[in-house]
């Protein structure tokens, strides 16, 4: 396996520091940020590499000697959205990533679905949690008529680049669970379009990520090594709890583009994003390096880090550590039965 970090818990580093980060945790790749929801800080001059050779060969020399190589770009953001100044700007970032990557010799676009309104008259995303009534199910369609046209564009690009775009299942997508996603592809009928498999997304919604990697097999195509933790207060809030407080325009807080921002996490959580090994142990991400495995041996397998009681390198070390005690793990039992 090829296990790695996503580098925005990394942003506030130059990249030459960055990169000394990750190598110094035993990880030998970065996931660049190349748009969407947070601006590309470690590809600032990303028309100046799509246009000249010297700058591309400039930017990849910078990895020469660091022991980490590219592993993918990571452009998460919503290119459906209602709001033009919100999803053109992400579908644009996504169409420069997937040419992007081609330039820098990469052959995978992490991103998301994207939510669209849930009429032609709305004004913002509307996301179905439960579609019992009719209405809904209409909605749905009407929502999976604008994400096929978008993304079947998409994948022609995608296709001309030699490039595949991994869409994470994350609630408040579209598409954020194997069902959604064969949805998407039904309709849409892509090829280069498939699936980055983060289970901490699944962990909340009760899924089970091994489970979910064997039922989609070929069509995943990148993956996310982030846990989860199930606090006490979800067995009297669930997991669908919105107690979330929004941010003042005096607190430090995260744009996710035009006027939307990030809000205050819940105070008494049903759960949490933690560092690997805080929410599920060792074995089972060795059984979910194996899952992996089975699809490609070479896949590659960053790590987010959303762990808010840890400090940036403090959860990268935690994480690595787990990370690559499971590969070991993983490596150590299929030399046994070969």
């Amino acid at each position: 396996m090829k296990l790695g970090v996503y580098n925005a818990i990394l942003h506030n580093r130059p990249l030459a520091e960055a990169l000394e980060v990750i190598a110094a945790q035993g990880l030998t790749g970065i996931e660049l940020n190349t748009g969407g929801f947070l601006p590309p800080v470690h590809v600032p001059n990303i028309d100046e590499i799509l246009e000249s050779d010297i700058a591309r060969d400039a930017f990849l020399a910078q990895f020469e000697g660091t022991g980490v190589e590219i592993y993918g770009l990571n452009c998460n953001g919503n290119p459906l959205h209602p709001n033009r100044e919100i999803g053109q700007k992400h579908a644009e970032d996504i169409r420069r990533s997937i040419k992007l990557a081609a330039r820098l010799g990469q052959t995978r676009v992490v991103t998301m679905s994207g939510l669209p309104d849930g009429d032609p008259k709305a004004s913002t995303p509307n996301w179905v949690v439960n579609a019992w009534n009719s209405a809904a199910l209409d909605q749905l369609d009407y929502q999976f008529g604008i994400a096929a046209e978008f993304w079947k564009e998409i994948d022609e690009l995608a296709v001309e680049h030699g490039v595949k775009v991994a869409l994470e299942l994350h609630p408040q997508n579209l598409v954020f669970n194997p069902a959604s996603f064969r949805e998407l592809l039904k309709r849409a009928g892509t090829s280069n379009i498939g699936v980055e498999l983060d289970a901490s997304h699944l962990f909340w919604q009760q899924m089970d990520p091994v489970a979910v990697v064997r039922d989609l097999g070929p069509w995943l195509f990148h993956a996310a090594a982030k846990d989860v933790r199930v606090n006490p207060n979800a067995a009297i809030q669930g997991v669908l709890d919105n107690s979330f407080r929004k941010l003042g325009e005096d607190e430090p807080r995260t744009n996710l583009g035009g006027d939307e921002w990030a809000n205050e996490w819940p105070k008494n959580s049903a759960w949490d994003f933690v560092a690997l090994g805080k929410g599920h142990g060792t074995a089972f991400w060795t059984e979910f390096l194996r899952a992996l495995h089975e699809v490609d041996p070479e896949m590659m397998v960053n790590i987010e880090h959303e762990d808010t009681e840890l400090g940036a390198v403090e959860g990268l070390e935690v994480a690595a550590k787990v990370l690559i005690e499971a590969d070991a793990a993983l490596q150590a039992s299929l030399a046994a039965t070969s």
